[in-house]
Order: C-alpha cells, then sequence, then structure tokens
C-alpha cells in the first residue's frame, strides 16, 4: 500500500498555533481500556478533556490504551470531526509480547539469534495492531553495564555488538517490510542516550561519561536501530555529563540529525520535559518546554508542557515559529510515511469481535524460551529420565503464577500462561511422581517449610529447586544495593543440598545475580530469567533432554555484588592481575578475584563441543583489505547441540587504552552428534575502529589479536597486524 502523498507544508501553514502543538504532543488514552500502574499518576487528563482536543485537532498521539473499536471511534473523531482530519498515532508499551509473553528481552539476547528477535517482535507488532495500536515504546537497546540497575531486563545486555544487532533485529520485526501494512507497528529505540550508565544503578541516575565511552558503547545500537528504519526515537530520562538528554542539543540535533540524519521525530520519556525543573535545569514549566524543543525534542509525552507554553514562548521570541513547523513537519511526515493519511483506520475496526487466538505465537514463545535459557553448571545430573522414580519441585517458583513474565508485560494474557507444574506435569505423563514443596516464601521464611523441603528432598531422586527474584525486583525504578538471592532462599538451598540428593537450579531473574558459593555447587544451574507464557513446557523441554540448553549469558555474572559495575570488556589496566602472578599492588579486590562468576558468553549444552586451534589467512591486513580467521568445531558427544561460536578482537596498542576483549561477531551453528563444522569469519577495518585521540573514528596500524571462542574469557588468541594506508 503507497501512502498517501499528502502537502504536508500544505497542511501545515493551514494549522493554528495550537493545533500544531497538539501534534507534538501526546496523553495517555483515557478512552479507551488504560493499562494502569505503570507509570506515576502525574498529569491526569481527564476523558472530556481529550476528547475536546481531538475534535479540535489539537491532540496527536494517545498512548497505553488498547482496542481496536474504540481506537476506531477514536481516529474517526480526529479524521472526520476536526477541522483538517488529521489521524491520531496510537501507541503503547509493547515491550516483549502483547497477549503472548516472549521471553524479556536480557533472556531472548541469551539466544543469540538476532532472527528469533525479529520473529518474535514481529508477532508482538501482528497482536497489537490487532488491537488498535500504531507504535510501540520498543526496542530498549541502552547498554546494560551495572547489574544493580533494574531495567537491564529490558536490555540486549553489556555488549555494544550484541545490542546492536538486536536492536535492529527488532526494528525490523516490529514494523515489518512495509510501514504502512496493518500490522506495522512503529518502532522506537530507547533511550537516547546513555540512560544504562545511571551512576550506581540507580534508575534515573545521571551518566557522567566521556564522548569516546558515548560513542563508542552507548551510540551504536541507536545508529543500528536508525539504519534499519526506525523512524521514532525516544529520549532518556538521565542527563549526559550534567545536561539533561531531553534537552541536550549535541545528542538530539548535532549527532542524531547533523551527523547520521535521522528523519523521524524524538518523543520524550513519560513527562522528563517537565523534569528538567527538578534536574535544575529549567527555571520552570516554559522554560522546560523552550529548551526540549530547542534542543531537538519534537513530541512531549504526558506533561503537556508544549501546549501550555510554547505559545508563549513564540510570542516572545524564546521559540520560533519555524522550529515549531519543522517539529509538526517530522511528526506528519512519519504518520504519512505510516499510511496514516491515506488509511487512518488502518489497525482498528468498527465490529467488536476480538482478534483470534494465533497458536503459531504459542509455539514461537515455546521455542524462544528454551533458546533463551542458560545452562550455567552440569556435572551430569541433567538431562533427566522421564522414568525417575520421584521429583521433588521444591522453592517459591514451583507453583508460582504471578512471576513468568516479568517487567513490562502490561497487556498479558495469563489465562494462556503455562507454569513450571503444568510445564513438568505435561512432560511427565504420570504428575503423582512430581512432589511439589514451596519450602521458602520469596523473601520470607514459612513456617514448616525447611522441615518439608528437606523431607521431600530426601525423599527424591532428584530436586528441581525453583528460586529467584520476583518480576517486581526488576524493571522501571527497581534497582537493587545487592544483587543476590534474598535470605529466606539462601537458607532453602543450604538445607536442600545437605540432604545429599542431586539438586537442579531453576533460576529466575531479570539481572545477573552474585550466587554464593551454596548456590554454584548445585549439581546443575539452569538459568531461565522471566519466559513468558510458555515458561513451564520450555523448562520442561530442557529438563527431560527434548531440547540441548544454547543460550549463553550476554551478561557477567559477577562473585560479589560489590563488583559493580562489571562487564567483560572492561579497559586495559596498567597493573593487571593475572592468575598465578602477583596479587600486591594490582587491580583485584581483597575479597574476591577481579573475574566473573560465569563470563559473559559462558553457556553449556548437552554435547561435548571441541574447537580447534584457530588459523588466520595472513598475519598481515591491507588497511582497505580484509584477514579470515577459522575454526573447527566438533561434536564429540552422543546428542546433537547448537554452539554460539564468538568472535572477539583486542587492539594491543592505541592512542586511547583498548578494552581486553571485545565481540565482533558470533555465529551459532547447530551440529549432529559426532559432526564436525569449519566456522570462519572475515575481519576488516571497520571492526577495528574506535574513537582514537585525534577525535576520528578510526582503526589505527598495529598489531590485533583474535579469538574465535565459547566466552568472553576461553580459547587462544591468533595475531595480526593492520598496515598502514598506502
Amino acid at each position: 500500500m503507497s501512502s498517501k502523498k499528502v502537502d504536508i507544508d500544505s497542511l501545515i501553514a493551514k494549522m493554528s498555533l495550537p493545533q500544531k502543538l497538539g501534534q507534538l504532543t501526546v496523553l495517555a488514552d483515557a478512552l479507551r481500556p488504560f493499562a494502569f500502574d505503570v507509570n506515576p499518576d502525574t498529569f491526569p487528563w481527564p476523558p472530556d478533556v481529550v476528547s475536546d482536543m481531538i475534535r479540535k485537532g489539537e491532540i496527536g498521539a494517545l498512548f497505553n490504551g488498547v482496542g481496536a473499536r474504540e481506537g476506531y471511534d477514536l481516529q474517526r473523531m480526529a479524521v472526520e470531526e476536526s477541522p483538517h482530519g488529521i489521524p491520531l498515532l496510537l501507541g503503547a508499551d509493547v515491550i516483549h509480547g502483547m497477549r503472548t509473553m516472549f521471553p524479556i528481552p536480557l533472556g531472548e539476547a541469551a539466544s543469540f539469534e538476532p532472527a528469533l528477535a525479529e520473529r518474535t517482535a514481529r508477532a508482538a507488532a501482528v497482536e497489537a495492531t490487532a488491537e488498535g495500536l500504531h507504535w510501540t515504546y520498543a526496542p530498549m537497546v541502552d547498554i546494560a553495564r551495572d547489574q544493580r540497575w533494574g531495567r537491564v531486563a529490558e536490555t540486549a545486555g553489556e555488549d555494544t555488538h550484541l545490542c546492536s544487532v538486536f536492536a535492529a533485529a527488532r526494528v525490523r520485526g516490529f514494523q515489518g517490510p512495509h510501514l504502512d501494512a496493518d500490522d506495522s507497528m512503529l518502532a522506537t529505540p530507547k533511550h537516547f542516550a546513555a540512560y544504562g550508565a545511571a551512576a550506581a544503578g540507580l534508575d534515573y541516575s545521571g551518566a557522567d561519561i566521556s564522548e569516546q565511552t558515548l560513542r563508542e558503547v552507548h551510540l551504536p545500537p541507536f545508529r543500528a536501530a536508525i539504519d534499519a528504519g526506525a523512524l521514532s526515537i525516544m529520549s532518556a530520562f538521565n542527563d549526559v555529563n550534567g545536561v539533561p538528554a531531553t534537552a541536550n542539543r549535541h545528542l538530539l540535533t548535532t549527532v542524531l540529525r547533523d551527523e547520521w540524519g535521522f528523519e523521524g521525530f524524538v518523543v520524550s520519556d513519560y513527562t522528563s520535559d517537565f523534569e528538567l525543573i527538578d534536574h535544575g535545569f529549567a527555571e520552570d514549566e516554559k522554560h522546560a518546554a523552550q529548551l526540549s524543543l530547542n534542543a531537538g525534542l519534537d513530541m512531549s509525552m504526558q506533561s503537556g508542557v508544549f501546549m501550555k507554553h510554547l505559545a508563549d514562548c513564540v510570542a516572545d521570541g524564546s521559540v520560533s515559529m519555524a522550529t515549531i513547523d519543522e517539529a509538526v513537519r517530522r511528526v506528519l511526515t512519519v504518520k504519512q510515511r505510516m499510511g496514516l493519511f491515506e488509511n487512518p483506520y488502518r489497525s482498528l475496526r468498527e465490529s467488536d469481535q476480538p482478534p483470534p487466538w494465533i497458536a503459531e505465537h504459542d509455539e514461537l514463545a515455546r521455542d524462544a524460551a528454551r533458546r533463551s535459557v542458560v545452562m550455567l553448571r552440569n556435572d551430569g545430573v541433567l538431562p533427566l529420565s522421564r522414568d525417575t522414580s520421584r521429583i521433588a519441585l521444591i522453592g517459591p517458583f514451583a507453583e508460582d503464577t504471578e512471576n513468568l513474565d516479568g517487567c513490562w508485560s502490561i497487556f498479558s494474557d495469563r489465562s494462556r500462561s503455562i507454569d513450571l507444574v503444568t510445564g513438568l506435569r505435561a512432560a511427565m505423563g504420570d504428575g503423582s511422581r512430581l512432589d511439589i514443596v514451596q519450602g521458602s516464601g520469596i523473601d520470607t521464611d514459612l513456617d514448616g517449610g525447611i522441615d518439608a523441603a528437606v523431607a521431600a528432598a530426601s525423599a527424591a531422586d532428584v530436586v528441581l529447586l525453583a528460586v529467584g527474584e520476583p518480576a517486581s525486583y526488576s524493571g522501571e525504578a527497581q534497582s537493587r544495593t545487592q544483587i543476590v538471592l534474598p535470605d529466606a532462599q539462601r537458607r532453602l538451598i543450604a538445607a536442600v543440598r545437605a540432604t545429599g540428593t542431586p539438586v537442579v537450579l531453576l533460576l529466575r531473574t531479570g539481572r545477573a545475580l552474585a550466587l554464593d558459593d551454596e548456590a554454584c555447587a548445585s549439581n546443575a544451574i539452569l538459568l531461565t530469567w522471566f519466559l513468558g507464557t510458555q515458561t513451564g513446557h520450555a523448562i520442561a523441554d530442557i529438563v527431560f533432554g527434548d531440547y540441548s540448553p544454547s543460550g549463553r549469558l550476554p551478561i557477567s555474572f559477577p562473585r560479589d555484588a560489590g563488583q559493580q559495575p562489571f562487564y567483560y570488556n572492561h579497559l586495559a589496566s596498567g597493573r593487571p592481575y593475572r592468575a598465578g602472578g602477583p596479587e600486591a599492588f594490582r587491580t583485584r579486590w581483597r575479597e574476591t578475584p577481579n573475574e566473573a562468576r560465569f563470563p559473559f558468553g559462558h553457556g553449556l549444552g548437552y554435547a561435548p563441543i571441541r574447537y580447534s586451534t584457530p588459523r588466520i589467512d595472513s598475519a598481515s591486513m591491507p588497511w582497505d583489505g580484509q584477514v579470515v580467521v577459522e575454526v573447527d568445531i566438533t561434536n564429540e558427544g552422543s546428542v546433537a547441540g547448537e554452539e554460539v561460536v564468538q568472535l572477539y578482537i583486542r587492539d594491543r596498542v592505541g592512542s586511547r587504552v583498548r578494552p581486553i576483549r571485545e565481540l565482533k561477531g558470533f555465529q551459532k551453528i547447530r551440529l549432529e552428534a559426532g559432526e564436525s563444522a569449519r566456522v570462519s569469519f572475515r575481519i576488516d577495518r571497520a571492526m577495528l575502529a574506535f574513537c582514537r585521540a585525534d577525535g576520528a573514528f578510526d582503526a589505527e596500524p598495529g598489531w590485533f589479536d583474535a579469538w574465535i571462542a565459547p566466552s568472553s574469557t576461553a580459547g587462544e588468541p591468533v595475531a595480526f597486524a593492520l598496515m598502514p594506508a598506502g
């Protein structure tokens, strides 16, 4: 479907200033069933006020209301009753699913399968557009290097390359091949920028970082999302080096538009323009509106400061009409590219008939969930035989149904959710062999809980111990100082392990946790995140060997909470600690080694995989040339398995200190029992580029190390030299 070519400039010329400011405003959808408890109850807009603004053409977008029929009525009001018939843009927080919930984004990133993320985002868009939505505030593409931060769960982890490829995949999934299609959903990469660099992992805190770190670490996923077609971006709550992102002209104009050529619009996060006042950056609401718009913000979310104050700013000359017109032009152009002028009722309908249940989405949710699970440890206890005489399922999440989806699952159809007990019983056939004991609460002891757990464990052949964080520990405003299991659960683990019965830890979490020695001594550990609608079936598939775990860690699991922020690709130290070397006056802590408990990229399967010594086709790489590094991978087991083959590179000497390793590529391959495959990567100069001391973003001649390995701490390097230009 081709978009109707509305003459945007002629339309703008006909609009009054209040109508223009309406197009630069998105308000909570108080006229449809609304997602409550998602945001603070700030600046409420009564339904009659919103209806009146729609009829006057003084509102351009609504968010977090659902309903295709109700949406049809709203759109009819905008198109047929307002002066210029400009259609509404209807948005919502559709983060990792609509009615069908897929794994949290962090969990899905553990699949190391961007194509899977594209498929789940596409499914979410199909369901969301059928519910009367056009626009999603996703994907979140922030880099998460501090596990104390609650919003780690929404990210793709700590690595810039991994986050970039997932950002692009999710944009393609949400938007589909044609932005004007009925099932296309406008994507909104967020939060621009450096929101994940919040000081001390405390949500909304500032990010005091160098321009080098900003450009090398935090900006590339946004660029990848824009290159994939994103036409909407959300500004961040935080300040960046003292300038709030929502009024940061360097970010919103110099980088985003002047350097990158971004053609879409920027929307504030929820009241983040108003919050410039508490930042101490703006004197009052009028000043906040002026600063934000002049910096490059196009749309104000919920605060209403644009519609309330920009007319006065125009009158006193602090904001030009040309600046307002340009912002309006961006918003209207995106609406046109979405096909809303030609077909304003796309994704809407007059009937009350609910959208159909899509069985294929349940199948996709199950596959996505099991591909997201990471096996951190296994001494051979897994997989279990279906003939196992007695299995004890113990823990606060044994029968839990409230913590399957994780944060930002506001539209989930929980009537379709498969919990752990249901999945295990379905896989076992004879559910009478499964004993279920809670043992403890999530963060409290239960009277007799430990005794009941010990009795069940003593009578069982194996224990499945379901522990972790509740969904409420992750997400916005859920920062933690101690990223550990609650004491009640730690006591439960110790008591169950003391029985001597083999223990499989089923760990539910939205971040990396600092697991203690007792938990890590379990016979096996499955990291199960928040897996969504098909949680129970997916975990059962892995526990009983119907699927060999293939997930890998997109974040580093620390040894101690005090190591945060902790990430594998840290800069090289002048006094590095090396295993077996001197400990005094080295980069280390007194209490724990300077290393991860489970490193980025780590994960096990049921098939042992052997890597050959890597080979490189040339020890020298021309400035505009390439080198190829390759390795042979062999499945030495008796079952098929999948392996995530990872390419890491280190620049030995640079004009700025370089990370000890950086992920530059990965391939996920499937190997049948006994099968071998050759995996190769091409390395070019773009993969070696960084923000040099002279300000250029490019590589420098010199020696590099390259690893093809199963994790960020494994493997032996091969060396090559990048030759100077000419």
